[in-house]
């Protein structure tokens, strides 16, 4: 077989922003990140629907933390058949800060200093969805 096995629309809610990213996990059990971006909370409904009708993920997972009981509630309203899983943030924005500076790289003074302890330029919402994702579909 080819192709990904399962594809995970994940989501890292907050009160003015949202990281929402679609993950693939593979047969051979890897990881692709198919979209991932950091979104307003007032146009994250229309980019769900964007990103379903361009991935048709198989799932729709929301961080526990800030705002994810009216977030579910809200997608449950507008998508009542959806399968919505809540999978725990703990540690995500540590984790997030990490990928990010693998993702861009670090140079200058930032090579000396740990992943962890640097705040990237931007915004890592959408890296905290990845990982929620990657928790998803791997069962962790």
């Amino acid at each position: 077989m080819h192709g990904p096995s399962r594809i995970a629309l994940a989501i890292d809610p907050g009160s003015s922003k949202c990281g929402v990213a679609v993950v693939s996990l593979s047969h051979a059990g890897d990881t692709t990140i198919l979209h991932r971006a950091v979104v307003s909370s007032d146009e994250l409904v229309a980019a769900i629907g964007e990103l379903r009708a361009a991935h048709a993920p198989d799932l729709l997972v929301i961080g526990s933390g800030t705002g994810s009981r009216e977030l579910t509630r809200q997608l449950r309203e507008e998508w009542p058949s959806l399968s919505i899983l809540a999978v725990d943030e703990r540690n995500t924005t540590q984790m997030a800060r990490e990928r990010y500076w693998l993702h861009h790289g670090r140079r200058g003074w930032r090579i000396l200093l740990p992943c962890s302890m640097q705040v990237p330029p931007e915004p890592v919402d959408d890296f905290a969805a990845v990982i929620l994702a990657e928790r998803a579909l791997q069962g962790n």
